[in-house]
């Protein structure tokens, strides 16, 4: 599968890559989307037979050298870069991550010591393991919290929740790819990616363009039915004891409406949860 998705990659990034920003000349009406394979061959500075064979499988192991011409002539970001090198297999075996599908302790308590701010773990195929109270009360527009990418393409509720769905989309799955690159083989990943190619049309659609980005300091802008619009700066910490894990915390900023929407969040979600607790 890996060679497989190694031409794949290489094919949708080279539609991608214009000839006017690869500074390739052209004239006349071009009948390919972005670069030809002849024009990608020499930006690389690689035989085109050979860049044929990798673009379809037929070729499995690009030397480091030939993968940095291709991350040169494709422009590839760090990340893609990564996903490329992992997909030819050139990274070592051991970054391969194991699952852990289990938070400690420790990590739940010192999420818990946040109480106005929401806070939850994060494995690499955006299943949510862990999260703190304001994080269920920001979270609870949605059936059921389980993974990010099923809760953005498949709850109805994701469109409302998240201001920018497109660009939320686009990063999702993004995400998702970098997870791939990891372990293309991953049965869960694979169940999820299937699960979400047939309930989603935008979902396949995006899944296609092979676009390789880890998570970015971007605000996060979302609408919670109980308290408005939000917009939220958020810091992602990896757990160095439970390797594929980030620990993500959402952040207001201070006097700004969105502060005062979570805490408003917070008192409903507190008085709501005692209320369920007084009650059972």
């Amino acid at each position: 599968m890996a060679s497989t998705e190694l031409g794949a990659f290489l094919r949708a990034r080279r539609a991608q890559r214009s000839p006017g920003n690869a500074d390739v000349l052209h004239s006349g009406r071009r009948k390919v989307t972005g670069l030809r394979r002849e024009e990608v061959a020499v930006l690389a500075g690689v035989n085109v037979d050979y860049y044929t064979r990798l673009e379809q499988g037929r070729e499995t192991h690009p030397s480091p050298q030939v993968l940095d011409a291709l991350c040169r002539a494709l422009d590839l970001g760090p990340d893609a870069r990564d996903h490329l090198y992992r997909l030819a297999g050139a990274t070592p075996a051991t970054t391969s991550v194991p699952e852990h599908r289990t938070v400690s302790p420790e990590l739940r308590q010192l999420m818990d010591g946040y109480p106005q701010t929401p806070a939850f773990v994060l494995d690499q195929r955006l299943d949510v393991l862990a999260t703190n109270t304001l994080a269920d009360g920001l979270f609870s527009p949605f059936g059921t919290v389980d993974n990010l990418a099923r809760m953005t393409f498949l709850d109805p509720a994701g469109r409302r929740f998240y201001a920018r769905w497109e660009w939320t989309a686009q990063a999702v799955v993004a995400n998702l790819r970098v997870a791939a690159g990891y372990d293309p083989e991953d049965p869960a990943l694979q169940q999820l990616v299937a699960e979400l190619t047939e309930g989603s049309a935008q979902f396949r659609t995006l899944w296609e363009t092979h676009q390789v980005r880890g998570k970015t300091r971007e605000p996060k802008h979302l609408v919670h039915p109980d308290v408005g619009p939000l917009t939220l700066t958020y810091q992602a910490f990896d757990v160095r004891d439970a390797p594929g894990q980030q620990l993500i915390i959402y952040h207001a900023d201070p006097g700004t409406p969105s502060a005062h929407a979570l805490a408003l969040l917070s008192s409903l979600h507190a008085t709501a949860h005692h209320a369920d607790t007084v009650e059972s």
